[in-house]
Protein backbone atom coordinates (compact mmCIF):
# COMPACT_ATOMS: atom_id res chain seq x y z
CA UNK A 1 0.00 0.00 0.00
CA UNK A 2 1.82 3.31 -1.05
CA UNK A 3 -0.22 5.44 1.10
CA UNK A 4 0.19 5.90 4.94
CA UNK A 5 -2.82 4.18 6.33
CA UNK A 6 -4.41 5.26 9.88
CA UNK A 7 -4.43 2.93 12.69
CA UNK A 8 -8.24 2.18 12.06
CA UNK A 9 -7.59 1.83 7.94
CA UNK A 10 -4.70 -0.58 9.06
CA UNK A 11 -6.60 -2.35 11.45
CA UNK A 12 -9.60 -2.88 8.83
CA UNK A 13 -6.60 -3.85 6.05
CA UNK A 14 -5.54 -6.89 8.23
CA UNK A 15 -8.48 -7.80 9.26
CA UNK A 16 -9.92 -8.23 6.03
CA UNK A 17 -6.62 -10.01 4.85
CA UNK A 18 -7.07 -12.65 7.84
CA UNK A 19 -10.49 -12.88 6.17
CA UNK A 20 -9.69 -13.80 2.50
CA UNK A 21 -7.13 -15.66 3.81
CA UNK A 22 -9.74 -17.45 5.67
CA UNK A 23 -11.68 -18.19 2.75
CA UNK A 24 -9.41 -18.84 0.12
CA UNK A 25 -6.52 -19.99 1.35
CA UNK A 26 -7.83 -22.37 4.00
CA UNK A 27 -10.83 -22.65 3.35
CA UNK A 28 -12.33 -22.36 7.00
CA UNK A 29 -15.72 -21.55 7.70
CA UNK A 30 -15.27 -20.80 11.52
CA UNK A 31 -11.94 -19.31 10.67
CA UNK A 32 -13.86 -16.80 8.47
CA UNK A 33 -16.58 -16.40 10.74
CA UNK A 34 -14.46 -15.33 13.60
CA UNK A 35 -13.50 -12.37 11.48
CA UNK A 36 -17.21 -11.47 11.43
CA UNK A 37 -19.78 -9.65 14.05
CA UNK A 38 -22.61 -11.78 15.77
CA UNK A 39 -25.10 -10.80 12.89
CA UNK A 40 -23.11 -10.77 9.28
CA UNK A 41 -24.44 -10.42 5.74
CA UNK A 42 -22.89 -11.65 2.41
CA UNK A 43 -24.79 -10.63 0.04
CA UNK A 44 -23.93 -11.49 -3.91
CA UNK A 45 -26.09 -9.39 -5.41
CA UNK A 46 -25.80 -11.06 -9.04
CA UNK A 47 -27.70 -14.24 -7.80
CA UNK A 48 -28.79 -13.23 -4.47
CA UNK A 49 -26.95 -15.86 -2.82
CA UNK A 50 -24.87 -15.70 0.68
CA UNK A 51 -26.14 -15.31 4.51
CA UNK A 52 -28.09 -13.43 7.04
CA UNK A 53 -26.30 -13.87 10.79
CA UNK A 54 -24.48 -16.52 11.87
CA UNK A 55 -26.64 -20.15 11.11
CA UNK A 56 -26.95 -18.80 7.46
CA UNK A 57 -23.49 -17.68 6.90
CA UNK A 58 -22.37 -21.21 8.22
CA UNK A 59 -24.32 -23.29 6.06
CA UNK A 60 -23.36 -20.20 3.23
CA UNK A 61 -19.36 -20.83 3.69
CA UNK A 62 -19.37 -24.65 4.57
CA UNK A 63 -21.55 -26.24 1.60
CA UNK A 64 -22.13 -23.30 -1.05
CA UNK A 65 -18.82 -21.36 -0.92
CA UNK A 66 -15.75 -22.54 0.66
CA UNK A 67 -16.43 -26.27 -0.75
CA UNK A 68 -16.57 -24.55 -4.40
CA UNK A 69 -13.60 -22.46 -4.84
CA UNK A 70 -11.87 -24.32 -8.05
CA UNK A 71 -8.37 -24.98 -7.71
CA UNK A 72 -7.30 -23.24 -10.59
CA UNK A 73 -9.10 -19.95 -9.19
CA UNK A 74 -6.66 -17.23 -9.57
CA UNK A 75 -7.45 -13.36 -7.96
CA UNK A 76 -6.27 -10.25 -9.52
CA UNK A 77 -6.44 -7.26 -7.27
CA UNK A 78 -6.62 -4.34 -9.29
CA UNK A 79 -7.52 -1.93 -6.51
CA UNK A 80 -8.70 -1.29 -2.25
CA UNK A 81 -9.90 1.76 -0.66
CA UNK A 82 -10.06 1.74 2.54
CA UNK A 83 -11.96 3.99 4.48
CA UNK A 84 -12.63 4.34 8.53
CA UNK A 85 -15.33 1.58 8.17
CA UNK A 86 -15.64 0.08 4.90
CA UNK A 87 -13.30 -1.56 2.67
CA UNK A 88 -13.82 -1.84 -1.62
CA UNK A 89 -11.62 -4.39 -3.47
CA UNK A 90 -12.20 -4.14 -7.42
CA UNK A 91 -10.97 -7.42 -8.71
CA UNK A 92 -10.90 -10.24 -11.48
CA UNK A 93 -11.43 -13.76 -10.54
CA UNK A 94 -10.28 -16.27 -13.70
CA UNK A 95 -10.85 -20.09 -13.31
CA UNK A 96 -12.06 -23.30 -14.71
CA UNK A 97 -15.85 -23.98 -13.96
CA UNK A 98 -14.23 -27.61 -12.67
CA UNK A 99 -17.40 -28.14 -9.97
CA UNK A 100 -20.66 -26.43 -9.38
CA UNK A 101 -20.14 -23.20 -8.21
CA UNK A 102 -23.00 -22.40 -6.16
CA UNK A 103 -22.01 -19.13 -5.55
CA UNK A 104 -21.57 -18.14 -9.21
CA UNK A 105 -23.81 -20.35 -11.08
CA UNK A 106 -26.32 -21.95 -8.19
CA UNK A 107 -27.16 -25.78 -8.83
CA UNK A 108 -25.34 -25.51 -12.39
CA UNK A 109 -22.88 -28.57 -12.78
CA UNK A 110 -19.45 -27.67 -13.89
CA UNK A 111 -19.01 -26.72 -17.39
CA UNK A 112 -16.03 -27.19 -17.79
CA UNK A 113 -14.90 -23.84 -19.21
CA UNK A 114 -12.57 -21.00 -18.75
CA UNK A 115 -14.52 -18.14 -16.80
CA UNK A 116 -13.04 -14.56 -16.03
CA UNK A 117 -15.32 -11.86 -14.33
CA UNK A 118 -14.49 -8.28 -13.24
CA UNK A 119 -15.65 -8.38 -9.86
CA UNK A 120 -16.52 -5.37 -6.68
CA UNK A 121 -16.23 -6.00 -2.97
CA UNK A 122 -17.45 -3.64 -0.43
CA UNK A 123 -16.98 -5.07 2.92
CA UNK A 124 -18.48 -3.11 5.96
CA UNK A 125 -17.04 -3.26 9.83
CA UNK A 126 -18.51 -2.34 12.69
CA UNK A 127 -16.34 -2.76 16.05
CA UNK A 128 -13.23 -4.43 14.85
CA UNK A 129 -15.51 -6.78 12.94
CA UNK A 130 -17.00 -7.27 9.27
CA UNK A 131 -20.50 -6.95 9.55
CA UNK A 132 -21.35 -7.22 5.87
CA UNK A 133 -20.36 -8.38 2.40
CA UNK A 134 -21.73 -6.97 -1.07
CA UNK A 135 -20.35 -8.66 -3.77
CA UNK A 136 -21.00 -7.45 -7.39
CA UNK A 137 -20.28 -8.50 -10.94
CA UNK A 138 -21.90 -8.89 -14.76
CA UNK A 139 -23.65 -11.93 -14.72
CA UNK A 140 -24.66 -12.13 -18.22
CA UNK A 141 -20.68 -12.07 -18.66
CA UNK A 142 -20.23 -15.52 -16.63
CA UNK A 143 -23.49 -17.46 -18.59
CA UNK A 144 -21.74 -16.29 -21.83
CA UNK A 145 -18.54 -17.67 -21.06
CA UNK A 146 -20.63 -20.72 -19.46
CA UNK A 147 -22.23 -21.58 -22.89
CA UNK A 148 -25.55 -20.68 -20.59
CA UNK A 149 -26.76 -17.64 -22.66
CA UNK A 150 -25.60 -18.72 -26.68
CA UNK A 151 -27.31 -15.45 -28.24
CA UNK A 152 -24.59 -13.88 -30.19
CA UNK A 153 -26.83 -10.97 -30.63
CA UNK A 154 -27.65 -9.89 -27.52
CA UNK A 155 -24.76 -7.04 -26.13
CA UNK A 156 -23.00 -8.87 -23.94
CA UNK A 157 -19.34 -9.87 -23.80
CA UNK A 158 -17.57 -12.91 -21.90
CA UNK A 159 -13.88 -12.75 -20.80
CA UNK A 160 -12.76 -9.54 -22.55
CA UNK A 161 -14.92 -7.41 -20.28
CA UNK A 162 -12.59 -8.94 -17.23
CA UNK A 163 -9.44 -9.08 -19.75
CA UNK A 164 -10.41 -5.09 -20.09
CA UNK A 165 -9.82 -4.24 -16.85
CA UNK A 166 -5.82 -5.95 -16.44
CA UNK A 167 -5.34 -4.55 -20.39
CA UNK A 168 -7.35 -2.50 -21.53
CA UNK A 169 -8.50 -2.76 -24.82
CA UNK A 170 -10.58 -0.54 -27.51
CA UNK A 171 -13.57 0.47 -26.30
CA UNK A 172 -17.32 0.58 -27.74
CA UNK A 173 -17.21 -2.61 -29.38
CA UNK A 174 -20.93 -3.07 -28.81
CA UNK A 175 -22.02 -0.47 -29.96
CA UNK A 176 -20.19 -1.55 -33.84
CA UNK A 177 -21.70 -4.60 -33.51
CA UNK A 178 -24.78 -4.86 -36.80
CA UNK A 179 -28.23 -5.43 -34.85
Amino acid sequence: MSEALTATQAAIHGLWETHLASEFAHKDTDEALATMTGNPRVTIVPTMIGGSGRDEMHTFYSKHFLNQIPADMEIVPLSRTIGETRVVDELVLKFTHSIQMDWILPAIPATHRRIELAMVVVVNVENGKISSENIYWDNATILRQAGLLPDAGLPVLGAESAQNMIVPAPLNQLLKQPR
